[in-house]
């Protein structure tokens, strides 16, 4: 590895020489021009715009290394075409959370103070009072057995564990799908109740349309446009709604229906993100599928891992939130809503106004940091455009008085039509990209490098291989210089005898002459070291 020492005095390999052939065959420009030849001036003009491109250079790479690792996207949208598309899930609910007439004495007695029907006492409020006895001398006569069933005054009690539970209240006076269903049609086919899933949300007891549930093929559409999708005529049963003497949780000053349109891989969230619909108008849904793209951290904030609950397997939004929320509350109540999963026991009706209600609105007005659902990665959503007729025409009211067998007014007042169908037979993908990548910043910073100082991937390794020459001829020359040392040390530690013998300088001493008797020998000056070894 190291070169001899005959050959460093020839100086090939001298450092200074190694530096000369470096600046003589490196193709970074402008360095031979500084330090090999040309006058002062002029290598101190090449200094000057030599150190102005490496400036520049470095000034234009570090802002793309910056931007590199600020971790830049860009959205890219497409349509795509599609031989058929899975309609996506339907969920109806009516606003009004279940049907009073129906309710038996002792179930008023137990749910009438969350439904704000009996004041604290389990009494009827003097207000209350006064509008029942004014709805009874009047034309309401429909309210007449409710004002007589709310009367407490002499009523016992039942025994707490002989009272269905609060599902089982709903599920019984709630509104029925079968008496709201006029009218279903799917793709032009006749449907019915048969072909929805009961599901429980915070609107009571709802119905979803096509949940793949049960055993049920899912259903796809092949067309685009009217007709090619879900028709619905419902009664909303506007004349049995819960009557408004205050101000509740479960009150509901609107008269229709919450409708949300979602995939089959995410439970409704129809109180949060449902739309409503009226009465009296034939709503017109046209919706199209966005397949969204997400990009998880550094780039984006999606959630990959997968989905830690004991209650659903797809992650979505609104899965967490509804997760979140029944853990929340059966942590602060010790019990859970109606809609909500797991096998806690249900909330009673007063567990409801004194706990849950106050402590999921609460969560949902107030606490912000409890429950956080990051975005999936993949999400499937329907965008959606509505539009409205009135319903019914005054050439078809008396008809459809008729044909069901009610007034034109209650047609007016609790009819609606729901029309919902793809707009056209594509969807549209909407993805995150990586808008800068390795690639892209090695060939930002390989453009800059040739075009302020000429040089290349290459270049590095010409100045790597120079470093190394300069290291191996250092540590050559310290290793030289040891073994030097080394040796001098040895050799005088070793000096014997025979080095003394070898060491003559008496032989060299011409032989003493032949001096007269009266005279005596002349004796030529040594040193020290000759007059011992003689």
């Amino acid at each position: 590895m190291c070169q001899s020492d005959a050959v460093r005095k020839a100086g090939t390999g001298s450092l200074a020489e190694t530096g000369r052939l470096f600046l003589k065959r490196t193709t970074l420009h402008g360095l031979g021009h500084i330090f090999l030849s040309g006058s002062y001036p002029r290598r101190l003009a090449w200094l000057l715009a030599f150190l102005v491109a490496l400036a520049f250079f470095f000034a234009w790479s570090s802002n793309r290394v910056l931007y590199f690792f600020s971790s830049p996207v860009y959205t890219k949208a497409h349509v795509l075409q599609a031989e058929q598309l899975v309609f996506p899930v339907v969920t109806i609910c009516n606003v009004n959370l279940l049907l009073p007439r129906r309710m038996k004495r002792s179930e008023i007695f137990v749910a009438g103070r969350w439904l704000g029907l009996l004041g604290n006492n389990w009494q009827v409020p003097p207000a209350v009072r006064e509008a029942l006895n004014r709805q009874s001398s009047g034309n309401e006569s429909h309210w007449n057995p409710f004002a007589r069933f709310v009367d407490f005054r002499r009523f016992l009690p039942p025994p707490g564990g002989s009272q269905p539970s609060t599902k089982q209240l709903l599920d019984r006076i709630g509104h029925q799908l079968e008496e709201m269903l006029l009218y279903c049609r799917f793709q032009g086919q006749l449907c019915g109740h048969r072909n929805f899933t009961t599901i429980f949300t915070r609107y009571g007891k709802c119905y979803s349309f096509n949940t793949g549930q049960d055993g049920r093929p899912l259903l796809v559409t092949t067309k685009g446009g009217m007709g090619n999708g879900l028709e619905l005529m419902l009664d909303i049963q506007q004349d049995e709604y819960l009557p408004v003497w205050g101000e509740t949780d479960e009150t509901s000053f609107e008269a229709g229906i919450k409708v949300q349109i979602h995939s089959q891989d995410e439970p409704p969230f129809i109180d949060q993100l449902g739309f409503g619909v009226a009465p009296g108008f034939q709503t017109f849904v046209s919706c199209q599928e966005q397949r969204l793209v997400y990009l998880p951290p550094p780039w984006g904030d999606c959630k990959m891992t997968p989905m830690e609950s004991e209650f659903f397997d797809t992650y979505s939004i609104s899965a967490c939130r509804i997760d979140c929320e029944t853990r929340y509350l059966v942590e602060n109540c010790n019990c859970r809503m109606v809609h909500m999963p797991g096998d806690a026991p249900h909330c009673t009706p007063e567990q409801y106004k004194e706990c849950a209600d106050p402590a999921l609105d609460f969560l949902v007005e107030k606490d912000s940091d409890f429950c956080v659902c990051e975005t999936p990665c993949n999400v499937t959503r329907y965008g959606k455009e509505l539009s409205f007729v009135k319903i019914p025409s005054k050439a078809s009211a008396k008809y459809l008085a008729k044909k069901f067998n009610k007034s034109e007014q209650y047609i007016a007042d609790n009819i609606l039509v729901l029309d919902i169908f793809f707009e056209a037979l594509n969807y549209e993908t909407i993805e995150q990209k990586k808008a800068y990548e390795v690639a892209g910043l090695l060939g930002d910073i390989g453009g800059q490098m040739g075009l302020f100082i000429g040089a290349s991937i290459l270049t590095i390794l010409e100045i790597f291989d120079y470093v190394y020459e300069v290291i191996k001829y250092q540590l050559c020359r310290c290793t030289q210089k040891k073994h030097k040392n080394t040796n001098n040390n040895e050799q005088g530690a070793v000096l014997n005898l025979d080095h003394v013998q070898r060491h003559t300088p008496c032989e060299n001493l011409h032989p003493p002459p032949t001096y007269p008797a009266n005279m005596l020998p002349h004796q030529p000056a040594r040193g020290n070291f000759e007059d011992f070894t003689c």
